[in-house]
């Protein structure tokens, strides 16, 4: 099969089924912008290959896409110092333009590009939906979004066609939840797939004509049993409602959270006007 074709049929296996909505569950599919925020702060003074990657291909003074910015931490980061450090012959402060479907996201990354001094804009919508109102930048981010994109080319091509220099991807080299795999059938009698994994991705976007580089590396995972943001998360995440968030709990102290390091990857690639000029 087509990679592209496969990697859409594989991520329709992650569906939640309807029924499973009922007796009081919240979406699934929404993030909670407070465990967002306080992981990007924790993360935002951390080097990583995606934003290294990001960076080597921004010039002074130049603008980021950030697609599903959340608290922006694939954005904001790239620019900090250049926005806090106002030195002769600094860097000019980045401008960086976020888009989210969720209101309370596209807030938070506002308030923290006002507070580090970005000049900054904000677009509500979902990709590729809203790409018309979107600038085109010198490098676009989209971090740790991809496994949420059950029709990947033309969300992957949009991306292509709004950076002048560089596209950066950050995924997980696994869905997210693929962890959570034992709860779902103990909880829900329910198979969770085993892919697309981010080897898909490559495959697809290479099928799609791009150029994608890859580069696998990995970082301490956050996760904590005594941490409430997250156990709503998860709660959240297996469709339960609020009222069983103590059984959530108690599920995961025996299921153990994933040990060592979470595995991640970066792909990055030119778009084809900007990899024919060089």
């Amino acid at each position: 099969m087509d990679p592209v074709e496969s990697w859409n049929r594989d991520l329709a296996g992650w569906d939640v089924p309807q029924e499973l909505l009922a007796d009081g569950a919240e979406p699934s599919h929404r993030f909670d912008a407070g465990l967002c925020n306080r992981q990007t702060d924790e993360g935002m003074g951390t080097e990583t290959p995606s934003r290294r990657r990001a960076r080597e291909a921004l010039p002074d003074g130049g603008t980021v896409l950030d697609v599903g910015c959340g608290a922006g931490a694939a954005s904001l980061s790239l620019a900090r110092t250049a926005a806090t450090v106002r030195l002769p012959g600094a860097p000019a402060a980045v401008r960086v333009v976020g888009v989210d479907r969720q209101e309370d996201m596209l807030a938070a990354f506002a308030g923290r590009a006002e507070r580090v001094g970005l000049p900054h804009a904000e677009i509500h919508g979902g990709w590729p939906d809203v790409a018309s109102a979107a600038p085109v930048a010198d490098v676009v981010v989209c971090h740790h979004v991809l496994y949420y994109v059950g029709s990947l080319a033309p969300f992957v091509l949009a991306l292509t066609g709004h950076a002048s220099r560089r596209v950066v991807v950050e995924m997980p080299a696994e869905h997210p939840m693929a962890w959570l795999r034992p709860l779902w059938q103990r909880l829900h009698g329910l198979e969770r797939p085993t892919r697309p994994t981010v080897d898909d991705a490559l495959g697809a976007l290479r099928q799609l004509g791009l150029s994608v580089e890859l580069e696998r590396w990995s970082t301490p995972s956050s996760w904590r049993h005594d941490d409430d943001q997250f156990i709503g998360h998860i709660r959240r995440r297996l469709c339960l409602p609020a009222h069983r968030e103590g059984e959530v709990r108690e599920l995961l102290l025996g299921l153990g959270l994933p040990s060592g390091d979470r595995q991640m990857a970066t792909l990055w690639w030119s778009p084809p006007r900007a990899a024919s000029a060089t």
